[in-house]
């Protein structure tokens, strides 16, 4: 029945259409009087058509004030479509056309569910047409249009049926609204509302819901150059005062869910430039409501984001030095009309603005022609005034009405970010200002004790509340940023006023602070540790003056555990810089290298090697390659022992095997060479020979992994220790120090070899005596390549005598140990027989008795001769058959017979032929017992 009466009511608007033409197909042979009487009923037969055509349309409205069925949707636009014709002509129509618009406004009806996808392209289009509605020139037609998409948009659907009818979903509604492109052709119908404003501020009010929470809407509005067209026609004349605020509105949700790049790029042109300079100015010179100083920051911050398109005329519309005089208010005083009579009120809003003022200037700062309008402006003074640490006035005592608190520690903040962009841009205006001065002067307040307390609540005040620690994090930061352009200028400065003697008592306060570390912390050591690397570089005298200080500075860091490498912290980025101050604040100052070898500098510099990640061994070695060109490194370098016995050669050969298995050089399971034609290439060499020959200006790939990786140092460490007679090494070390000795050989053949190759590849021929040469290279490094492969397998095959022998030995050791083991076994069971059996005790004991007599001295023969053992007076006394006494003083001298005489006597043991002095009389006495023979 519904659809039905859509179709009735269609039926008549096509019946009047139809009948209207058939009138004009008549004939004009008709008598005037008959003529003007026919006209006459036809303008009564059309008024009544009307009527009933109309009467008909109210009847549809009045029976579907609760939405129209998916189904008829199609008819319902039709007839829309119609009535839009006729109002032209019929004014009478424009209401029903509204009623009907007014009814769109209400969830369409489905009767299953089936229904939303089966009328999903009806929908679609039916929405679309909506849109295109908006050519009628009717105002309450395009009001009722707007309403109805909002309705429809943001409607919440009741769960209950109608009449057995149920309503789409607003998911449903939202999608096919946003695939029917209505959000284009609304941006599209705002240049048909010039003369209706109340009609564009309703569009530009859908356009702000529509934007609001869909990425398709916003899309669309930029494909019709929305962005552009609202900001043309922002600062229009407005009695409500909501054209501004919705067109800023709309900026920020194509901003935020839109294409950034495209939004400036639409907004990057002279028209919009000074179309958001004029809403600007107003808003800051006329505004002093809440609002108005909202919408204030919101255009700055859409200023802002089109100052990151360098393409934008924001200097050349002069809006962008205007700007730059705001930034420095109220810090610097200024005569423009612009700022004389400008107030500040110093509440939220304000606050706001003036820290994105600062962040604009960071933003403008990447355009080198606004540091012309920065200097003239003296941005560079103003921030610096904000950096001074504000005296709180006396007690009892008002000062001069300005920043709280807060807000002046978040500027400050903000302020030396801001001078971390800018100062090294602007180096003169920097010196002149004497910006060293104020940063060290502001770091000397950091590290004051007084009732100073952070408040930390902003970006920029992160993990500083209740201290200075913030500011103290941005004051080092921004000399880290000063020191380290390598202007001389500035160091000297720096140098000058003690910066490095200030900054070693600060670090090693802040490193005995019983604070726990975290990342600031952490950060603000290892900047100190750049400005004092950036400031001793290369400088002799200022390397002597960091002094003993500065060494135990550095050996303190280098102390630092490697489980803390990983800890999330910072603390690989300190260790790094505390590397790069020995290499940077010791290196080259013979005063200093002794210091830090008393130390036992080079200890922890090679146990960090030993134990530091992949990244960090680079840097770590390139200092210790620096520090061995002093003769004192040498024996420091060799002393050194690490984990099992480690000994430096051995933590060497290590890394140049654990380098070239990651480099991807050929080797065999040994360690050997196994292609002699290619003995130390990488696998990114050997990709890069089949391309094009490089260009003069950069170096090749022989040339490039000389820098790019540690075997070129580990090579030159062993030029300064040798290549012999290395502490501590195995096997597979020695088969690796082979090549290693070798890499200098090697290399110049890869670079010869490239040479080759890129002739080849450019079509060069070289004359026969330089091809003759190459080819005399090559072989001598393949030659070179097949000596070291046959010295490894020489070493390998030693390796494996040596391991035979070892072998051999072992197991002799093992059979004498377990014949040991079996004669103890079989000397207890004897002696356990002996006391378990009576007759083996008695067959032991006879053995014994035997070998006593064997042992005595068998009786003289008769008839042998005696010689006496007394010569030319001399006296000797046998001692078991080794020692004898002898008495070299006559009988005659001594007044009587020698048993009479007491006598010292000297034993003298006789061994092997010689005389020896008899032991003390502490010996056991046992071995010495004498026996006189005359």
């Amino acid at each position: 029945m519904l659809a039905s009466e859509a179709e009735m009511t269609k039926s008549y608007l096509t019946t009047s259409t139809g009948s209207k033409a058939k009138v004009h197909r008549r004939k004009p042979a008709i008598p005037v009087i008959k003529h003007i009487a026919k006209d006459n009923d036809q303008e009564k037969q059309e008024a009544t058509l009307k009527e009933r055509q109309i009467f008909a349309l109210k009847k549809v409205v009045k029976r579907r004030q609760k939405g129209f069925l998916l189904k008829e949707l199609a008819d319902v636009f039709k007839i829309l479509y119609i009535c839009a014709e006729k109002s032209k002509d019929h004014p009478e129509y424009t209401s029903v056309l509204c009623d009907l618009l007014k009814i769109c406004r209400l969830p369409f009806l489905k009767e299953k569910t089936s229904d939303e996808v089966t009328y999903a392209q009806t929908v679609k289009e039916s929405l679309s047409q909506m849109g295109f509605l908006m050519r009628v020139p009717n105002a309450d037609v395009r009001n009722q249009i707007c309403h109805s998409i909002i309705s429809v948009y943001s409607s919440v659907t009741s769960k209950h049926s109608v009449d057995g009818l149920h309503p789409t979903s607003l998911g449903y509604r939202v999608q096919l609204l946003e695939k029917s492109g209505l959000a284009e052709t609304l941006v599209l119908s705002m240049a048909l509302l010039e003369n209706q404003p109340a009609v564009k501020l309703h569009v530009l009010q859908t356009l702000q819901m529509l934007s609001s929470s869909s990425d398709v809407n916003c899309s669309l509005i930029l494909k019709a150059q929305g962005a552009q067209q609202i900001c043309f026609h922002m600062n229009e004349p407005d009695p409500s005062g909501q054209v501004l605020f919705r067109s800023s509105e709309i900026l920020w949700n194509l901003l935020e869910r839109g294409c950034k790049e495209e939004v400036t790029a639409q907004l990057s042109n002279m028209d919009c430039i000074m179309a958001l300079k004029e809403a600007f100015l107003h808003q800051l010179l006329n505004g002093f409501r809440h609002y108005d100083l909202q919408l204030r920051n919101d255009l700055l911050v859409i200023t802002t984001l089109i100052a990151e398109n360098p393409k934008s005329p924001l200097i050349e519309s002069l809006f962008a030095k205007q700007l730059v005089l705001f930034v420095t208010f109220p810090e610097l005083k200024s005569h423009n009309p612009l700022v004389r009579n400008l107030k500040l009120s110093y509440n939220n809003e304000d606050f706001e603005m003036k820290r994105l003022l600062l962040n604009l200037v960071v933003v403008m700062s990447k355009d080198l022609s606004a540091l012309q309008l920065f200097k003239e402006g003296h941005v560079v003074l103003a921030l610096l005034h904000l950096v001074k640490p504000t005296a709180a006035p006396p007690e009892g005592q008002s000062g001069p009405r300005n920043w709280n608190t807060v807000q002046q520690e978040e500027l400050q903040l903000q302020a030396l970010a801001t001078l971390a962009t800018v100062a090294p841009l602007m180096l003169d205006d920097y010196m002149t200002c004497q910006g060293n001065t104020c940063l060290l002067l502001l770091l000397e307040w950091c590290t004051e004790r007084d009732a100073y307390f952070g408040q930390g609540h902003s970006f920029h005040g992160t993990g500083g509340r209740g201290s200075k620690k913030a500011q103290m994090r941005y004051c080092v930061r921004l000399l880290r940023s000063m020191a380290s352009l390598g202007n001389e200028a500035i160091n000297q400065d720096l140098f000058d006023q003690g910066a490095i003697s200030q900054l070693l008592v600060i670090i090693m306060q802040m490193e005995e602070s019983p604070e726990e570390e975290d990342v600031i912390t952490l950060e603000i050591k290892a900047d100190i540790q750049l400005i004092l690397s950036a400031l001793c570089e290369n400088n002799p005298h200022r390397k002597e003056l960091f002094g003993s200080e500065g060494v135990e500075m550095t050996v303190h860091f280098l102390k630092m555990s490697t489980e803390k490498f990983y800890s999330g912290l910072g603390h690989n980025k300190l260790i790094l810089s505390t590397v790069d101050c020995v290499w940077s604040c010791i290196v080259g100052c013979y005063t200093t290298e002794d210091v830090f070898l008393e130390k036992e500098g080079i200890f922890l510099l090679l146990d960090l090697l030993h134990s530091s990640p992949r990244n960090m061994q680079n840097v770590v070695l390139g200092t210790l390659l620096e520090l061995c060109d002093n003769p004192k490194t040498m024996s420091h370098i060799l002393a050194w022992r690490g984990q099992k016995s480690l000994t430096t050669p051995g933590l060497l050969l290590q890394l140049w095997r654990q380098e070239e298995a990651e480099l991807g050089v050929s080797r065999d399971l040994y360690g050997r060479i196994s292609d002699p034609k290619k003995p130390i290439l990488c696998y990114y060499q050997e990709e890069k020979d089949s391309q094009v020959s490089p260009p003069a200006n950069r170096p090749s790939a022989a040339v490039m992994d000389v820098s790019e990786n540690l075997r070129s140092k580990i090579y030159s460490v062993f030029c300064k220790l040798g290549f012999e007679a290395l502490p501590g090494l195995s096997t597979e070390d020695y088969i690796t120090l082979s090549i290693v000795t070798r890499y200098l050989d090697f290399k110049v053949g890869e670079v010869w070899d490239e040479i080759s190759k890129e002739l080849s590849l450019e079509g060069v021929r070289p004359v026969t005596p330089d091809e003759e040469a190459l080819d005399t290279i090559a072989k001598m490094t393949e030659d070179t390549a097949r000596r070291v492969t046959t010295q490894q397998s020489s070493m390998l095959e030693q390796r494996d005598k040596e391991d035979v022998s070892e072998e051999k030995r072992m197991y002799t050791e093992i059979s004498s140990n377990w014949k040991q083991q079996e004669l103890t076994a079989q000397s207890w069971e004897h002696f356990v027989a002996k006391t378990s059996n009576y007759k083996i005790l008695k067959e032991t004991k006879e053995h014994q008795e035997r070998s006593i007599d064997s042992s005595r001295p068998k009786p003289k023969h008769k008839e042998a001769i005696f010689h006496p053992t007394q010569i030319q007076g001399l006296q000797i006394t046998k001692f078991c058959g080794r020692v004898m006494t002898v008495e070299s003083t006559p009988a005659n001298l001594t007044g009587g017979p020698l048993a009479n005489t007491e006598l010292a006597l000297e034993r003298v043991p006789i061994q092997g032929g010689a005389l020896r002095k008899l032991p003390t009389a502490t010996e056991d006495p046992e071995y010495f017992n004498t026996v006189s023979v005359k």
